[in-house]
């Protein structure tokens, strides 16, 4: 698919030019909000932007019938606005594929899913054992979107960032909000809980649950675990394996990077 070479070619570029960048020591290292489903509370640094991107496989099978797709970009932007205050840009390309007694079917889906628009702010620092809380919300604009992905009206969702320091080496994070999308007015109530550790000063793991109570639906709940290797303090790659605890995903395949470019004016 050109689209993919595309966006490999890409990424290798950012990925060659973050790595013979100079460091920057000032802000330590970058804080993602990936790979994990669990957003941080922590807003970019004003005047600094973040590339967060990726791809990731899923595969579900039921009665010989299995669903695949493939995100070839999960691109996310985060800008540091203000102090404390983020704006944030995501859009993602998705492939989809049916098979039936493991024959593929012809009506494959593919296209971009609708664009995210949104914001993130910290809102208060941690203290002691007072977390650091921060709040983020997102539109899902229907227009952006691929025929094979459009929703007729515009998706909404909120949540609030909780982080805990455990010890030197290792943290508790965990996000409580919700949800509104895919042309339904049901709500869907999310929650996270990720738990980090530091193997060594480049290298990282991490386990997470989470998933979503639907109003009038059955509740969703999946796990993932993965690491992440600080490249240096600008450049982060990462990978994740992950399924579902209830009926819905067989297999979640991830990998990416991240990478901190600083304004003209830092």
């Amino acid at each position: 698919m050109k689209f993919n070479n595309v966006i490999c070619s890409a990424i290798l570029g950012f990925f060659s030019t973050m790595m013979l960048s100079q460091e920057d020591n000032t802000l330590g290292a970058l804080i993602t909000d990936r790979p994990d489903a669990t957003e941080s509370p922590t807003a970019m640094p004003k005047g600094f932007l973040q590339v967060e991107t990726g791809s990731f496989y899923e595969t579900f099978e039921d009665n010989s019938i299995k669903t695949e797709s493939y995100t070839y970009n999960t691109t996310l932007l985060r800008y540091g606005l203000l102090k404390n205050l983020e704006l944030r840009v995501g859009w993602d390309f998705v492939e989809g594929k049916t098979k039936v007694d493991g024959t593929t079917l012809d009506d494959v889906t593919s296209g971009f899913s609708p664009l995210l628009l949104g914001f993130k702010t910290t809102i208060v620092e941690e203290q002691g054992c007072m977390p650091e809380i921060g709040f983020l919300g997102h539109l899902f604009l229907p227009f952006t979107a691929g025929t094979d992905y459009k929703p007729e009206t515009t998706g909404v969702d909120f949540r609030f960032s909780f982080a805990h320091t455990l010890s030197e080496n290792s943290s508790l994070s965990y996000n409580l909000g919700a949800a509104w999308g895919d042309d339904s007015s049901e709500a869907s109530y999310i929650y996270t809980l990720a738990y980090g550790h530091s193997l060594t000063e480049k290298l990282g793991i991490y386990g997470e649950l989470y998933g979503d109570f639907p109003e009038n639906s059955k509740a969703n709940h999946l796990w993932d675990a993965g690491f992440t290797y600080l490249v240096n303090n600008n450049l982060q790659l990462d990978a994740t394996v992950g399924t579902s605890i209830t009926k819905g995903q067989d297999l979640l395949l991830s990998a990416g990077l991240s990478f901190r470019i600083p304004s003209k004016n830092n």
